[in-house]
């Protein structure tokens, strides 16, 4: 009976563990962080002995169905992709009828052990019920990005009009910042959303903050796990450590989407402070695009473009393969967001090339940057705390060289992906125990 029970442990150990992962758009026509730590995660798990994954992304209309067929394959074999469009953003609802019976048909052909939804955008979270009934024994795991499922302000827990910081919601918080909507509605929307995502075994972050924000939301502590994306080999020799600049000082880069949750705006007002005081010694260099921001923003920015301070040095769009060579050029990277953020992929980029991080002083920001050890914290929204900041260290310039010798290493996606596979095997445990000895093992 002991050889026996060893060796079906031995057969069932020696299967590959089949993991499908689906994101909610398709790195090749979308670079958001979500995606490309996905599609990360799904080319680390395939390079690894006794794992198999299948990626399925969504297009969001930005892919033609091929002869009527919501699921396709254009970029290979163990790639699918869902080209249906039309989304209900107000409950994360999919209308499309052709979704349930052909998602459920590719569930089957795939057989996955692990079904882990790096969002549910697009697909709709009636997507967990799909899973849960065609694959009953998978395990099924959501990342959570960012405060969708929490906010219905683009999952970004900021008040509108102003954008001022949201600490909690709750039906009537969130009918102050949507008048257009009742209580009830968002009491509904809470509860139709919750009602999905409890079929889920288990979910990850990439942050603390963010997972505390879904535990005071109403999630089970005890399935969220913290993970942190992991960064990608870049192939560069290790980086040198940045040096002043001796014309222009201290060189600090933004890297990113150009837009005022992203904090453009009180870097622009810091910067206009430091040149009407007379500070020398540093030179700020805006490398991101806003073309695709709303028209009042767009107009807005390209006005202040018109007058940019001395300091300042916009450098328009960049390619990503391009990040980690721009990083390098400059002292120290800046991310002034005025939101919580989760886990900034600049932020981890930043940590790669050994570029300490000048941040805002909340979520995962804060979190992810040890205030004078990985960089320096200002007031979230202050351009006077962040002009104070950068004053003190054009002046002293060796205390961000000081911090070289203590700079947080970001995890690797190896390193990301040995921890899901960990978590897996523990969730398939639990669902799947050992099977007791059948009649025949007992009797030998």
């Amino acid at each position: 009976m002991a050889r026996s029970r060893t060796s079906r442990r031995a057969a069932a150990s020696a299967r590959k563990l089949r993991a499908l992962v689906m994101s909610h758009m398709h790195p090749a026509v979308s670079r958001g962080g979500a995606e490309i730590a996905a599609y990360q995660m799904h080319k680390a798990f395939g390079a690894k002995p006794g794992v198999a994954s299948v990626f399925l992304a969504a297009a969001g209309g930005k892919l033609q169905d091929r002869l009527g067929a919501r699921f396709i394959q254009p970029f290979g074999e163990g790639e699918w992709v869902y080209s249906g469009a039309g989304f209900d953003h107000w409950i994360h609802a999919n209308p499309d009828p052709e979704f349930p019976p052909e998602f459920t048909a590719l569930l089957r052909e795939i057989a996955p052990d692990v079904v882990h939804l790096h969002h549910y955008t697009n697909f709709g979270v009636e997507a967990l019920l799909h899973i849960r009934r065609t694959l009953p024994e998978a395990a099924i795991i959501v990342t959570l990005h960012e405060y969708l499922a929490i906010c219905n302000h683009f999952g970004q827990m900021v008040k509108r009009p102003g954008l001022g910081l949201c600490e909690r919601a709750s039906p009537r918080d969130c009918a102050r910042c949507f008048p257009e909507r009742s209580e009830q509605d968002f009491f509904l929307r809470e509860t139709y959303l919750k009602r999905f995502l409890r079929l889920a075994d288990h979910f990850v972050s990439p942050s603390r903050f963010l997972a505390e924000r879904y535990v005071a939301w109403g999630l089970n502590a005890r399935r969220i796990s913290v993970v942190e994306n992991g960064m990608p080999e870049h192939g560069l020799p290790p980086a040198d450590p940045p040096r002043a600049d001796p014309e222009d000082g201290l060189v600090l880069g933004f890297f990113g989407q150009i837009s005022r949750l992203k904090g453009i705006d009180v870097l622009l007002d810091a910067a206009a402070l430091l040149e009407k005081q007379g500070v020398e010694g540093l030179r700020i260099d805006i490398h991101g695009d806003h073309t695709g921001q709303p028209p009042a923003f767009r107009e807005a920015f390209e006005a202040r473009l018109q007058k940019l301070p001395a300091n300042v040095r916009f450098c328009g769009p960049y390619e990503n393969r391009r990040v980690h060579q721009l990083m390098r050029s400059v002292n120290a990277v800046l991310v002034p967001s005025i939101w919580w953020e989760n886990s900034p992929l600049v932020i981890q980029e930043a940590l790669l090339n050994r570029r300490p991080v000048i941040t805002s002083d909340i979520g995962g920001m804060a979190e992810k940057v040890r205030d004078g050890l990985d960089g320096f914290h200002f007031q979230s929204g202050s351009a006077f705390a962040l002009a104070s900041l950068l004053r003190s260290l054009a002046a002293k310039p060796e205390r961000l060289a000081g911090l070289q010798a203590t700079l947080a290493t970001p995890p690797s996606v190896q390193d990301s992906a040995a921890a899901m596979l960990r978590l897996y095997r523990r969730l398939l445990a639990a669902r799947r125990p050992e099977a007791p000895p059948t009649a025949q093992e007992i009797a030998a």
